[in-house]
């Protein structure tokens, strides 16, 4: 239930909602979602409870998402994509190897790698396997870091005069892809675990490892 402080910051808030573009509405509806299951889960983001942190009301929402499963595919996909920008977004051009190492250091770093990322992730992974929708944007959002893996791999074979497959290429990008998110996930889920590591360059040396990249300097 709301309360006589929750009520008033309702109404002027919601004057302020008002006002804001659809984009921005529905932008700050997400981000109280996302707000509301790293905190309490996906059972504890209801929709009251994502207007409370919205500071609307429960029929606002309504108006922007046809349904409570409809928000959460939402945020879902938001989150996923947002993800994927931050990380894709920092590779950038130049070397493969300048080029891995960016991504790497992007998602061993926050705010890729942070407890509240890792809450979010935990929460809707459980849900991917027996729900179509939320499977299809899970896959949409591997396939992009897979791609951007694959570029990166496959210009390390040319820089090498390597004649590597498609096929051979998607095997070590989701190799690699699999290396990169088993070591987002421990520094996500336990920071000072690895400060006396340079898990950057732990990463790099594995990765190197499967893609047998020939000189440490790899790709330059």
């Amino acid at each position: 239930m709301f309360n006589a402080t929750d009520l008033a910051s309702i109404i002027l808030n919601r004057r302020t909602f008002h006002h804001e573009p659809e984009h921005v509405r529905r932008r700050d509806l997400i981000e109280a979602t996302l707000d509301a299951v790293a905190d309490l889960g996906l059972a504890g983001a209801t929709v009251r409870e994502v207007a409370k942190r919205a500071s609307v009301t429960p029929g606002l929402i309504r108006r922007y998402f046809l349904s409570k499963n409809h928000l959460i595919e939402s945020a879902y996909a938001t989150f996923i994509n947002t993800m994927n920008d931050d990380v894709c977004g920092q590779v950038g051009t130049g070397p493969p190897a300048e080029r891995m190492k960016r991504l790497i250091h992007t998602i061993t770093t926050e705010p890729v790698a942070s407890s509240r990322n890792l809450a979010i992730w935990a929460a809707f992974i459980g849900v991917a396997p027996v729900d179509n929708t939320m499977a299809s944007i899970h896959r949409d959002g591997y396939r992009m870091m897979r791609l951007t893996l694959e570029e990166i791999i496959r210009d390390a074979g040319q820089a090498h005069g390597l004649l590597l497959s498609d096929a051979m290429i998607k095997r070590q990008a989701i190799a690699a892809n699999a290396v990169i998110d088993g070591i987002w996930l421990e520094v996500s889920l336990d920071q000072q675990a690895f400060q006396d590591l340079n898990i950057e360059a732990l990463t790099l040396e594995s990765i190197r490892s499967i893609l047998r990249w020939p000189d440490p300097e790899g790709t330059t």
